[in-house]
């Protein structure tokens, strides 16, 4: 049984036809037994966000099931909700909108210890907190007894991920964690969820837009575009050979740290010259693919399994098709080798600085700045 699943998930905002897709037909699972960094990408309105809120359960899905244990995140009441509280827990991209000013950092790190009934005593409690600051990377000394205003973004985003630690989940949900802080602290807060990953056996999905730290902390990687998957598969494959048309105008917009190679090319260029609007019918990327045909216009493709890899274009159509468009399948044999060391962060590819913006996953493509 699955610790966390979706099963063909839609979430439909609006109405009629002012009605948004933000999500839809998503179907995964998340094993509790292997401890994987899967990373989901896309640019913005690609549906990420949406993905996160649904497993957390802070809002239910228009079609499909979110499923905890096998229950229905809807049904789920009590104990059980008390336990999927402090299995599954949240890291938000603002490092300051989750605190409330007018308390210490204490305050923060104090609540779920005492809401979970977590400790015996004081010093338990007091213990605890210093243990989890540690373990990101923090000075207790340096922290505890601090307002908000008073940390830096950096120390502010370490002080929620050990809040998480606090109460030993199975699951991280880590949306953007990374892009409100300075990029000299990106690898620090990096190295701190990889160090949770190995020593306690967290699993975490990785929201970002940023394909150079989704490359470089993840197994496997998920792209979204307007709420569908384009492409998933063991992150290596993805991003060194992307086969989804959107996948390689991202991997494309990547900007190389060779002053004299130009930046993106001519294919994904003119693949960003079309339409952006909302594509209610067939292939979601068809009006900005400069390889679209006339079924694109007129179904959507489904996922086809193309080595370990899923890819949702008729351009692999003699490949076989994923059943049921499960991604759980495809992504399997990867997630069960999960237990391999991570990269190492300071040793990214040529074709992927991590100090680099990051510019991938934008509405804007490809465009070229001078």
């Amino acid at each position: 049984m699955a610790f966390l699943e979706t099963r063909g998930v839609t979430k439909i905002y609006g109405h009629g036809e002012q009605a948004t897709v933000a999500l839809a037909d998503f179907s995964y699972a998340i094993d509790e037994n292997a401890a994987a960094i899967v990373a989901v990408a896309g640019e913005s309105g690609s549906g990420k966000s949406t993905l996160a809120r649904l497993l957390l359960g802070f809002t239910n899905p228009t079609r499909g099931e979110v499923l905890y244990r096998g229950k229905d995140l809807r049904l789920v009441s009590g104990q059980e909700r008390k336990d999927f509280r402090r299995e599954v827990q949240a890291v938000f991209q603002d490092p300051f909108g989750v605190y409330n000013p007018f308390y210490r950092v204490d305050h923060l790190l104090t609540m779920p210890i005492k809401n979970f009934g977590l400790a015996t005593s004081r010093s338990d409690t007091r213990n605890q907190i210093e243990t989890a600051l540690a373990t990101v990377g923090l000075n207790p000394g340096e922290i505890l007894g601090r307002y908000p205003h008073q940390l830096s973004g950096g120390q502010r985003q370490r002080i929620t991920i050990a809040r998480a630690l606090l109460l030993r989940p199975r699951l991280i949900i880590a949306d953007e964690p990374v892009s409100m802080v300075d990029a000299s602290l990106r690898a620090t807060i990096l190295e701190s969820l990889l160090k949770l990953r190995q020593e306690f056996g967290i699993a975490f999905l990785y929201i970002t837009h940023d394909l150079t730290t989704a490359y470089q902390i993840s197994e496997q990687l998920i792209i979204l575009y307007q709420g569908a998957v384009a492409e998933a598969g063991p992150a290596r494959d993805v991003i060194r050979g992307p086969r989804h048309p959107y996948t390689q105008l991202l991997v494309g917009s990547i900007p190389s740290p060779d002053p004299d190679q130009r930046w993106g090319n001519e294919v994904a260029g003119a693949a960003v010259e079309g339409a952006e609007a909302t594509v209610r019918q067939g292939c979601r990327f068809a009006p900005r693919c400069p390889h679209v045909m006339p079924i694109c216009r007129e179904t959507a493709p489904p996922l086809f399994q193309v080595g370990e890899t899923a890819v949702a274009c008729y351009l692999m159509r003699d490949a076989p098709e994923v059943p049921g468009g499960d991604l759980t399948a495809v992504l399997r044999g990867t997630i069960q080798g999960a237990g391999h060391a991570p990269r190492v962060i300071a040793e990214p590819p040529a074709t992927l600085p991590l100090s680099a913006p990051a510019p991938a996953a934008t509405s804007s493509g490809a465009r070229r700045r001078r």
